[in-house]
């Protein structure tokens, strides 16, 4: 299970928040174990990996997925964007990762 589930009813949407701290980021690896974990869900799946500050994102930005998100603890009202056509969102699994 990923460190935090986030569920917005009005888009239908559950975050799959991940501490770097505990797991890593969210590599292709885990995008897919986690979208197998939630197969199941009608929801649409959006990925994020949290860091602490950019120092530490930065070790770690090779092994980033795309189409995922990345949240910076001392920067919170910004999130990063990994690739895709849109900012914020699920994407179907038509690219691989």
């Amino acid at each position: 299970m990923p460190d935090v589930i986030v569920y917005d009813p009005s888009r239908n949407w559950i975050l799959l928040i991940e501490a770097v701290t505990s797991a890593g980021p969210i590599d292709g690896k885990r995008r897919k174990e986690l979208k197998d974990l939630f197969k199941n869900d009608t929801a649409g799946l959006v990925f994020v990996t949290a860091f602490s500050d950019r120092k530490t994102m930065r070790r770690f930005l090779d092994q980033i997925s795309w189409e995922t998100e990345v949240w910076i603890a001392d920067n919170p009202d910004h999130i990063i964007h990994f690739d895709g056509e849109r900012f914020l969102g699920p994407y179907p699994d038509t690219q691989p990762t």
